[in-house]
């Protein structure tokens, strides 16, 4: 039964105390919302789910398992979680190490946590603490990882890291303290991040980025820091964990200097999009160049090419015809997908100007090609 439904019929629960039927319902609320997100902890018996907020919140399970598989830590390492929460990330991430800390301040959220771990014989030890406090206490670690609370006492979202908690720039010089020889911090951040001005402000230690997408939405940015070396390059990482096979490897470096091949000649055959990963890290020009496209314009990040490129990480169309107004559309036409990228109208105002409505298979794109305002219509690879 659904836990909406099973609100409705408190009666039935008399026996329950209020408090009792608050968590029962809060149980199967949590295991309702979160079993697609996190199978593993609803294939569990007894497993317990905190409130919605703290479910909605935590990592999925397919982000957890990306944490750890890019690790590879050594099996007689140590961790510590310093911002718990729903013990999400502490639980995959600790299966690569022999022991694992989580850190908690909320009293709730702990309690959950330990009853969660030793379920499954974890080699978890839960404290009840704020991160600062945790660290006065000594110890030293192959991983430290950080999920700072990224709202302001009054609720609204912050993104820049010195805003969030713990503040993990003032943080950083206690955190490298406790890590081993060669230990790594891991921090995960919002997807708003300016990646840029964060690696930026957490200098000098040396960060490796990874921006983590799900069927083409931007989940975290992940970033990872390896010691001090200045000498080293960041490495940047963009996935779709949907699409793993595609991940897009790149150095701001590559970026930077690459030239990208204007579209000279148009139309072309093919339309392509990169993924949100791609977009977030900020290979504009390279992926256009590391698959032989031609950049739509410099502001407007779409490709082209006469010859289809199958593995391209993102969205391919086929382009069909160039669109003045209604009368370049066939008259039979009454929906499309819709879609502007640098272009002077909305998909609202042009879905109003050619009398249509969303729906169907047919795409008609706007964009801007060597500076000029274009209509395409097309249809999805």
């Amino acid at each position: 039964m659904r836990a909406q439904d099973l609100a409705l019929q408190r009666d039935k629960y008399r026996h329950l105390s209020d408090e009792e039927w608050r968590w029962f319902l809060q149980q199967v609320e949590g295991r309702e919302r979160t079993a697609d997100k996190l199978p593993t902890f609803a294939a569990i018996d007894d497993w317990w789910y905190p409130v919605r907020l703290s479910c909605e919140q935590c990592s999925s399970e397919t982000t957890a398992r990306y944490k750890r598989e890019i690790l590879q830590a050594e099996p007689v390492s140590t961790m510590v979680d310093l911002t718990g929460g729903y013990g999400v990330d502490t639980y995959f991430l600790s299966q690569a190490f022999a022991h694992a800390d989580y850190v908690e301040q909320n009293e709730e959220l702990c309690r959950i946590a330990e009853h969660n771990f030793t379920l499954q014989h974890s080699s978890i030890t839960v404290h009840r603490s704020s991160a600062e406090s945790f660290l006065a206490t000594g110890g030293q670690y192959d991983l430290i990882f950080l999920d700072p609370a990224r709202r302001d006492s009054h609720g609204g979202k912050v993104f820049r890291l010195e805003d969030c908690t713990p503040n993990v720039v003032e943080l950083l010089p206690t955190l490298l303290a406790h890590l081993t020889p060669n230990g790594r911090l891991m921090l995960k951040l919002s997807p708003m991040l300016d990646i840029t001005q964060a690696i930026h402000a957490l200098s000098p230690v040396h960060w490796d980025v990874h921006v983590v997408a799900v069927k083409n939405e931007v989940k975290e940015v992940l970033l990872i820091g390896e010691g001090t070396n200045s000498e080293r390059t960041n490495v940047i990482t963009a996935i779709d964990l949907a699409q793993k096979e595609q991940a897009f490897v790149f150095t701001r470096e590559e970026e930077t200097t690459c030239s990208p091949s204007p579209a000279t000649q148009f139309p072309c055959t093919y339309l392509y999009e990169p993924n949100a990963a791609i977009l977030k890290a900020g290979a504009y020009k390279l992926v256009g160049e590391r698959f032989g496209l031609h950049k739509a314009d410099n502001n407007t990040h779409l490709y082209f090419s006469d010859q289809l490129v199958t593995d391209f990480p993102g969205r391919i169309w086929h382009t069909q015809s160039v669109i003045r107004d209604r009368k370049d559309l066939p008259s039979d036409m009454t929906q499309a997908n819709i879609l502007t990228r640098n272009y002077p109208l909305t998909p609202e105002q042009l879905k109003k100007k050619l009398h249509l409505r969303d729906g169907g298979t047919a795409f008609i794109i706007g964009l801007r090609i060597n500076g000029k305002p274009t209509l395409l219509l097309a249809e999805r690879v």
